[in-house]
């Protein structure tokens, strides 16, 4: 049978770190924890469930840090997972049964159910949220990106994985509130718009408003938001304000180095 070692990055995650680590413990054979300098007691609790923690003195994103993560791996096959998902049994017992033998694929993706201030999400565009995490060691790593990492082929750097579907779901406890909705879309548009500004990218404030328009007619309309209810409505909005967000912040990045410009002419 193959072994399987699991990645979780973690920064304050005391309220999610348990739940997480108990769910990959029957199918892990080891469990790595790459912290970022927690003030709380998460490296304490993963330390107690047997978990292999290390610190990381700084923060380069979370494609570099999933990357550090993935470099302390000594299993056969890795399993990536953030602090506030869980396998269900189900999805557990299945990675199991399939590292009993040799996989036909290199890489797996699973289905992910969100919840969002107490509520499953069933539509939203969140119903179509199948993502890969599940992978042979050696075969792929994480893009650098600052948010919004992808796992690309170790050797070609090829994004489009050919990768095997398991049949059961992985639950993620997106939101407990609305304060972490509004922390993760100040936090996330902060993010992507320092990426998208190194890499020479431009915004204007009306694409600020066009994107937030578009973000919430998809996620409310075109992907029927409207039949998830209150939450939907509430979601739809949210992510309009983070579109919002992320060209409003990518567009100031540039006011700011054009004045910066200016000055160092005068």
């Amino acid at each position: 049978m193959a072994s399987l070692s699991v990645i979780i990055i973690t920064k304050n995650e005391q309220h999610h770190i348990h739940d997480c680590i108990q769910s990959v413990a029957h199918v892990a054979n080891e469990v790595i924890v790459l912290d970022s300098q927690s003030s709380d007691q998460t490296v304490a609790i993963a330390q107690s469930l047997g978990a292999l923690v290390s610190t990381s003195a700084d923060w380069s994103g979370f494609g570099v840090q999933k990357n550090r993560a993935l470099s302390h791996a000594t299993g056969d096959w890795v399993l990536s997972i953030d602090a506030d998902e869980r396998l269900s049994p189900e999805l557990a017992q299945e990675i199991k049964a399939l590292l009993e033998y040799e996989p036909n694929y290199n890489s797996y993706s699973m289905q992910r159910l969100s919840w969002y201030c107490g509520r499953l999400i069933k539509y939203s565009g969140w119903q179509d949220d199948r993502v890969i995490r599940l992978f042979k060691r050696g075969y792929a790593v994480f893009t650098n990106d600052l948010v919004h990492e992808r796992l690309v082929a170790s050797a070609t750097g090829q994004v489009d994985l050919i990768s095997g579907q398991l049949q059961s779901s992985m639950m993620h406890y997106s939101f407990a509130d609305f304060d972490q909705v509004l922390g993760k879309v100040n936090r996330y548009s902060s993010l992507w718009a320092e990426q998208q500004f190194k890499e020479g990218k431009t915004a204007s404030f009306s694409d600020a408003i066009l994107h937030a328009v578009a973000a919430f007619v998809k996620t409310y309309l075109i992907k029927r938001g409207f039949l998830d209810g209150v939450h939907g409505l509430a979601l739809s909005l949210s992510n309009a304000q983070g579109a919002y967000y992320k060209y409003l912040k990518l567009w100031h990045l540039q006011l700011q180095a054009k004045n910066s410009s200016n000055s160092s002419k005068t």
